[in-house]
């Protein structure tokens, strides 16, 4: 008999670490499927939520931000690069990228969840940003990311050439702000439990099984 769990996977389309922790988690419950079933639904942070629509250089931004010298922006790209590898996720993390503004990102996605389809979209916005080198930002890409997963692309432009959901994605983003998250990816289970970052399948299926058996126990 397995425990069902109830995940929510607080992330943004643009953080290279929630790709790697969301292949880590996907590959961590394949292992514990003996004793978890889960249900994800992501749930929106942004990470620059000031950022300009033109974006930023994202060498130029991670100085700013974190006081990377190039030279650790480069060792740091190819390690992220090698991991994401390892999970079988190619990112193309060349000089030159730029980081953007990923709000309407998230709208789309809040969007796509009552209809099936968020975890097929938030997968096509990581493959639009980190393998194609595309503007998740940029109305026209957004739109063909979610025809890309089965949604309506006349829907998804009048959603994005008004102000559909954004209160609902700003209202969701101050409520996980509110029970301390401040960095992402975090994954929260059952509302009860916090794993931080981009942890290995290993650390997952460990963390999972110890949850499956805490509330077994119970």
């Amino acid at each position: 008999m397995t425990t069902h769990l109830k995940i929510d996977f607080v992330s943004d389309v643009s953080c290279p670490w929630c790709v790697i922790g969301l292949r880590g988690l996907e590959e961590g419950l394949a292992r514990a499927a003996d004793a978890v079933d889960a249900e994800i639904v992501f749930r929106p942070f942004e990470l620059n939520p000031a950022m300009g629509p033109d974006g930023q250089d994202l060498d130029e931004h991670v100085a700013q931000k974190y006081g990377s010298t190039p030279a650790q922006s480069a060792a740091n790209r190819a390690m992220i690069r090698d991991r994401a590898a390892e999970l079988g996720f190619t990112m193309k993390m060349t000089e030159g990228r730029r980081i953007y503004n990923t709000f309407d990102a998230h709208r789309l996605l809040h969007w796509a969840e009552p209809q099936g389809r968020q975890k097929a979209l938030k997968e096509a916005l990581f493959e639009l940003y980190f393998t194609d080198g595309g503007d998740p930002s940029d109305h026209d890409q957004l739109v063909a990311a979610a025809a890309s997963v089965g949604l309506d692309p006349d829907e998804a432009r009048a959603i994005l050439s008004s102000d559909r959901h954004a209160e609902a994605v700003r209202t969701e983003e101050r409520l996980w702000q509110s029970r301390g998250i401040q960095a992402v990816p975090a994954v929260v289970i059952n509302e009860r439990y916090l794993i931080s970052g981009g942890q290995p399948p290993e650390a997952f299926e460990q963390a999972l099984r110890g949850i499956a058996a805490e509330l077994t126990a119970a």
